[in-house]
């Protein structure tokens, strides 16, 4: 495996997304005046931030969340500091029963969705299975927005001119040699936080490709970004021990979180990004993933896995 990598690493791609990290993103001042926007995760960092960027520039928001009492509190500031609605969907997006409920009710809006950010994340540093016996980091940074953008494929294309948006990170170059796809679920090899996460971020980048492929003759276009090292609240989940470090230590060195939502907003209504899809940006300058996330064969075999981890519909076949 890393013998069919090695050759394509270039080091101009290394320097190029240290240069990328330090730069501040392309700023919109475009309104979205009633144009609807769903986003999950956004009772806290990224989301939060993002949720508050949109809805400042008129933009009516759809939240997946996982918790009840933070989603009404978020729905009651919004609503009375921007004016706009600001509804809600309560599900746990490491569990698919939730997915696929959250994905049924997105189905049902009458109204088009004109951004889906999918912004939902987790970091685990010990292994942790979901109730189906999955890795959940997988879950919620892979297979939870394969599900509803499959699950959404057709109101999507017929909605037209909808912008797609993966949370995604320079974490997937934590997997450098690729996918083990005989072992996504970590019970072969010693699991690893960082080596699972980066192997969850590659494969959202991976569907990406197929995705773009199958929604481009619609005009509804999907990309990544690496919303920046920036503070936000992941790693919750994990011991008390690295929640110190992390508050004490990590996030010392940490930008702000309404950077990621500046570069998230640009990305979603931005005339500059118009008809742009399948691409990865650090922020919001275009950028090279690392070669495994431009691996075609491994996007279909990750596909296929995908389809039969979660029973959902193929769009594509």
């Amino acid at each position: 495996m890393i013998s069919r990598y090695f050759k394509e690493y270039k080091w101009s791609n290394i320097a190029a997304m240290i240069r990328n990290n330090g730069r501040d993103p392309r700023v919109c001042t475009r309104d979205f005046k009633d144009k609807l926007v769903v986003i999950s995760g956004a009772t806290s960092g990224i989301g939060y931030h993002t949720a508050r960027k949109f809805a400042s520039h008129g933009a009516r928001l759809l939240c997946i969340n996982r918790n009840e009492k933070k989603s009404a509190a978020l729905k009651t500031e919004i609503e009375k500091e921007f004016g706009v609605g600001c509804e809600y969907i309560i599900a746990d997006l490491s569990n698919l029963k939730d997915i696929y409920s959250a994905a049924e009710k997105l189905g049902k809006i009458d109204s088009p969705i004109d951004v889906l950010i999918h912004n939902a994340g987790i970091y685990l540093t010990k292994r942790e299975l979901t109730s189906e016996g999955f890795d959940k980091m997988f879950v919620v940074h892979h297979l939870a927005s394969f599900v509803i953008n499959n699950l959404l494929g057709e109101k999507l294309k017929s909605w037209k001119k909808a912008r797609i948006i993966l949370v995604n990170s320079e974490g997937h170059r934590f997997a450098p040699w690729g996918l083990q796809l005989d072992d996504l679920n970590w019970d072969k090899r010693r699991y690893s936080g960082l080596k699972s996460y980066g192997s969850a971020k590659l494969a959202q980048l991976l569907s990406m490709l197929l995705f773009a492929e199958y929604f481009k003759p619609w005009g509804v276009t999907i990309n990544a970004l690496h919303p920046g090292a920036v503070r936000s609240e992941s790693g919750q989940e994990n011991g008390p021990v690295y929640r110190w470090l992390k508050k004490h230590l990590y996030d010392k060195f940490l930008r702000p979180a309404e950077i990621s939502a500046e570069a998230i907003y640009y990305l979603g209504v931005s005339d500059e990004i118009e008809g742009v899809t399948g691409k990865f940006f650090n922020l919001t300058t275009g950028e090279q993933p690392a070669p495994p996330a431009l691996d075609k064969e491994a996007a279909y075999e990750l596909w296929v896995k995908s389809v039969e981890m979660t029973g959902v519909k193929d769009i594509i076949s």
